[in-house]
């Protein structure tokens, strides 16, 4: 049987609401991007489909099918949730175009637009300190494992943070990319797991290392979010900002965000009465510190 594009753009090019069609080969035997398969037969419609994955064989080859709604899609590049999928688009043969959609999708992720780089890099930033946090808290505990899993998870949104400043797409291979352009992290990495210092020890030096980078990272990283809650002079709550188109749909620890910004003076935290609830309870709200986005 025939596994050429021909073959799956008619295979698939009838199913209702198709708008694009992307097939990769799995030409470097990697096991985790295709889940064990040959090829990747990525579907992308304009609506919501029954199948969303299925295993089929075709002559010899073993295929993958991925449907997904395009704004999914859009949600996998931009969060890291589906490993490989950024590569799955930029490495991909589209079969099926319609509208051009994939086209332009491939466009602005080797363009890596301003917009895309900071809905990702607050992403990034919120898994950081989230993992950071975390791991402190263990340390704390006396968890010392736990501390060490979760710093270095830790470390590697660091990473990410670092290579997204530089204007690049993180890879599989993150610490061979951020070998060549930030070499103080790759340092931190190798003391953290080739140190012959105690486990504790160790966790407690990039802690330290974690703990200065989030204070010195957070107004950048949160870009995005300190402008759009500027747009709004009496504020936020937490639920509006949620179903923001900006910000939905992303992978993010948005109360932990607003909070940590709060406390560093970066947002006002301002009460509102909640009349529904009855007295005494009152509804928080984010606005913006008056002169701090101008002032940049």
């Amino acid at each position: 049987m025939n596994d050429s594009g021909l073959f799956y753009t008619d295979l698939f090019g009838r199913e209702d609401g198709l708008i694009s069609l992307v097939s990769v080969s799995n030409s470097y035997s990697n096991e985790t991007l295709f889940d064990g398969m040959d090829r990747l037969i990525l579907a992308v419609y304009d609506q919501e489909q029954e199948k969303g994955t299925e295993h089929l064989i075709v002559g010899d080859t073993r295929v993958l099918v991925r449907r997904v709604t395009a704004d999914y899609l859009e949600m996998w590049v931009m969060s890291g949730e589906s490993r490989g999928a950024v590569q799955w688009v930029v490495q991909g043969e589209v079969l099926l175009d319609r509208g051009g959609y994939m086209t332009d999708l491939k466009r602005r992720l080797n363009d890596w637009p301003e917009r895309m780089k900071e809905r990702k890099m607050l992403i990034e930033f919120s898994k950081f300190m989230k993992t950071y946090l975390q791991a402190k808290q263990d340390l704390k505990d006396g968890q010392i494992l736990d501390a060490y899993s979760h710093i270095l998870t830790s470390l590697h949104h660091w990473a990410h943070i670092a290579l997204i400043e530089e204007g690049m797409n993180p890879e599989f291979t993150v610490w061979v990319q951020l070998r060549r352009v930030n070499p103080g992290i790759y340092k931190l990495y190798e003391e953290l797991t080739t140190n012959r210092e105690t486990v504790e020890q160790r966790v407690q030096l990039l802690i330290l290392a974690c703990e200065f980078s989030v204070l010195t990272k957070m107004k950048s990283s949160c870009s995005l979010l300190l402008r759009l809650i500027e747009t709004r002079a009496e504020g936020w709550s937490v639920p509006e900002l949620m179903e923001h188109q900006e910000l939905r749909g992303l992978s993010l620890d948005l109360s932990l965000l607003l909070q940590k910004l709060a406390r560093k003076g970066y947002l006002l935290e301002v009460a509102r009465p909640k009349r529904e609830v009855g007295a005494g309870v009152m509804e928080l709200r984010y606005a913006a510190v008056p002169g701090s986005m101008a002032a940049e």
